[in-house]
């Protein structure tokens, strides 16, 4: 829990920045919390259906957060108990989910149509799953984003099949950690999971951002622009990087609110170093350290 949190920061710090005046106008602004849509998707997680949340009074919800709740179908409860939990969200559940013996016949469609806050059986083709059976257009900044992670990873794939008929092993390995990488972007975001802390070929990600920024310091080659007479393993890294960073733009589209802020801070700056990561191998490979 203590990473979420911390990814959190900006996004919170950012809203309050921009509702000082009636956080404020709430006592003091002392003891105030603020619930994100985050927090809901973690709290709700393993809950199964839901048809009532309770708050905290006092509690700011960000907009997301009650559109999340809006498009689900749940209400929000306030009260005067600062504990919120499964428990207690489950008990009012069954208290507001008992049918009328006319309606136990009634069968809920299988999936909701976010935004539309519309129910239906068939899964639409223009729809795609966000999350659960909760589907949305498949031009969703999110589902698009999932789609450039999807790519990158083919990308990756492809290069070390390269590497691999070249007998650069190293590279092969060293891809394959960028490959992992990328592949737990994609479950964090799926699953709505904080990212862990990772490290690539034994650097960590201040490791990492210090020598793509010196790499003359660290690997005694300076700072250079590929070309074609560098060969096609120095084209392959390039192109990578190059995918990285529109990876990481579509990931600040689908998760940057003007509002808000940036709600998924963890994965942008995953995306960010993973772009030097990438730079980094160019520059070993620059200074012979991938040579069969």
């Amino acid at each position: 829990m203590e990473s979420k949190h911390y990814y959190l920061t900006a996004d919170i710090a950012t809203f309050i920045a921009l509702h000082a005046d009636k956080i404020l106008s709430r006592g003091e602004g002392e003891n105030v919390k603020v619930l994100t849509e985050i927090d809901l998707r973690t709290n709700l997680k393993n809950m199964g259906s839901v048809t009532t949340y309770r708050v905290p009074s006092g509690t700011i919800l960000t907009p997301a957060a009650r559109s999340f709740l809006s498009e689900n179908k749940i209400d929000i409860v306030f009260s005067d108990d600062e504990k919120v939990g499964p428990e207690e969200v489950k008990k009012d559940f069954k208290q507001d989910s008992k049918p009328d013996s006319k309606d136990e016949a009634v069968k809920k469609p299988k999936y909701l149509l976010m935004g539309a806050g519309v129910r239906t059986d068939e899964k639409p083709e223009a729809y795609t799953h966000l999350y659960a059976n909760n589907l949305v257009p498949k031009c969703h900044p999110r589902i698009k984003l999932r789609g450039k992670i999807d790519s990158l990873e083919a990308y990756i794939i492809n290069a070390q099949v390269k590497a691999k008929a070249l007998k650069m092993e190293n590279m092969v390995s060293d891809l394959g950690e960028i490959l992992t990488l990328a592949r737990n972007i994609l479950r964090a975001e799926v699953l709505s999971e904080p990212l862990n802390e990772f490290v690539l070929f034994g650097l960590t990600e201040q490791d990492i951002r210090e020598i793509s920024h010196n790499p003359q310091k660290n690997l005694g080659v300076s700072h250079f622009m590929p070309s074609y007479e560098m060969g096609e393993m120095m084209a392959q890294l390039n192109f990578i990087r190059t995918q990285v960073r529109e990876t990481e733009i579509a990931a600040i589209e689908a998760f940057f609110d003007l509002t808000e802020g940036l709600q998924r801070e963890d994965i942008v700056k995953a995306l960010n170093r993973m772009s030097s990561a990438i730079y980094v191998m160019m520059c070993r490979l620059k200074a012979g350290k991938y040579e069969s």
